[in-house]
């Protein structure tokens, strides 16, 4: 995310979100529950919250009510309620039009649909009207002169036409076709979208749109990304939208609002410590075998993907087999992973060195595998093992310095070595009692010059359990 980008977000006091294929899939009804936790971490940030939807408010659902949005800006802007159901705006089409549009339907042989304040209604129930429109409101009434007695939001169109169904001349003076579905589109009063709904709101506020985010995927989020301050799109989204946006963040599934929101600053990053739930962690498990013991280690793939894949592939070809740990300092940490056995050499997978991989999750603790490196992105083959047990600060006076609650606690009981931290990809940590034997066995063997044993540490080899 660029800095031109957080920079706007500095500036947000409202975000409204799209609902189908946004905070829930529209096919499958799925909606993560990590929506729950960013709506509640909004509210106790003072931002506001609302719903700008294609739906009526008759066709929110209740899971997506029970997040107690403030506002609701239905039928794409036509129907604005606060959360107490008190109306901001309505605009009803004229009946004059919607007489037009139904003569237009029987012209053209297609069905139609209408959306009024309290129920929609459609003029036949057929598999081609039912598939597009029950998913959103079940089934619907056929009423096909609904018009003539309820106030008509905005209109639908069911056919199998596609993009190749245009409204006459006469008709495009006063609505548009939006296309939401394989099967239907919106039929829209002109002036009338998303984003004129959330201006009603927004003047009601006393805000401006630069204070607005807003969430979509489809285009008839289009005005509304136009219209606000900053705009999100879904990694599920419409391709053209996308191309809009300020950002494309991840899917639905991948708890994609969470993300972008915690990248922009809005809602505080849930850190999750595996290092201190090492049991529970998903992740390959490497037992590095040496003439000392073994030392059983979880990998973290999650948190450093690409160096945990260069560890594997090395030493599931053998690249470690007989290598030496050719630097070993007691109270600090046992390094290996040269085949030269100077510290000079090796070479990873990808041809080069490869960058860093740094995450405010995972920590030089005692225990931690860490990469060995020549500065910054200089990452091969080379990895040590922090063995320090000793540490000179109390866990008040490393969360003063920027390290989490939990982690400071760790350092301050376990030991490491917090120096390292944001220096060295940490991608594994040791699993059990008998792996720290080894450990402490063979950080206290003796050394000569530049650390290195006087009898060789070695590595018979390196099992992974995927």
């Amino acid at each position: 995310m660029d800095v031109k980008t957080k920079y706007k977000a500095k500036k947000i006091k409202a975000i409204f979100f799209d609902i189908d294929d946004t905070l829930r899939i529209k096919d499958t009804g799925y909606m993560p529950e990590s929506i729950k936790k960013v709506f509640a971490a909004l509210k106790k940030k003072g931002i506001i919250t609302g719903l700008a939807s294609g739906r009526a408010l008759y066709g929110v659902v209740p899971e997506i009510k029970a997040l107690q949005p403030d506002y609701f800006v239905t039928i794409n802007g036509a129907y604005v309620v606060d959360s107490k159901g008190q109306e901001i705006y309505t605009d009803a089409l004229p009946v004059e039009v919607i007489e037009k549009y139904v003569a237009w339907c029987h012209d053209v042989g297609i069905e139609f649909g209408f959306a009024g304040g309290q129920k929609p209604a459609v003029s036949k129930r057929v598999d081609l009207v039912d598939n597009a429109i029950s998913p959103v409101y079940g089934q619907c009434d056929v009423e096909p002169d609904f018009y003539k007695h309820s106030a008509v939001y905005h209109m639908w169109t069911f056919e199998d036409q596609g993009d190749i169904l245009q409204l006459s001349d006469e008709l495009l003076k006063d609505v548009r076709l939006v296309r939401w579905h394989p099967n239907s589109s919106d039929v829209i009063k002109n002036g009338i979208s998303k984003a004129s709904g959330v201006a009603h709101v927004l003047e009601k506020l006393g805000l401006e749109p630069e204070n607005v985010l807003v969430f979509g995927d489809g285009p008839n989020d289009m005005e509304l990304f136009d219209y606000a301050g900053l705009s999100v799109a879904m990694g599920n989204g419409d391709e053209a939208l996308k191309n809009k946006a300020d950002f494309v963040t991840k899917t639905v599934e991948e708890d994609g609002i969470l993300y972008a929101l915690e990248e922009l600053g809005l809602v505080e990053k849930e850190l999750h410590f595996p290092q201190t739930e090492l049991t529970s962690v998903e992740g390959p498990v490497a037992t590095i075998k040496t003439n000392h013991g073994d030392l059983k280690i979880k990998l973290f793939p999650n948190h450093a993907p690409k160096t945990v894949a260069n560890f594997v592939a090395l030493a599931k070809d053998g690249y470690y087999d007989g290598v030496i740990f050719h630097r070993i300092i007691q109270d600090f940490m046992i390094q290996g992973g040269d085949p030269t056995g100077t510290g000079m050499g090796g070479s990873s997978i990808y041809g080069d060195r490869f960058e860093d991989e740094f995450s405010m999750e995972v920590f030089n603790l005692r225990g931690a595998l860490s990469m060995a490196n020549a500065g910054p992105n200089t990452n091969g083959s080379q990895f040590f093992i922090v063995q320090n047990s000793k540490l000179p600060y109390a866990a008040k006076e490393l969360e003063r310095g920027g390290w989490p609650a939990p982690i400071a606690a760790l350092y301050a009981e376990q030991g490491g070595t917090p120096h390292l931290d944001q220096r060295h990809t940490v991608f594994g940590h040791l699993m059990d009692e008998a792996s720290y034997q080894t450990l402490d066995e063979i950080a206290a063997v003796e050394t000569g010059a530049q650390d290195k044993p006087l009898e060789d540490v070695v590595i018979l080899g390196i099992d992974i359990e995927d």
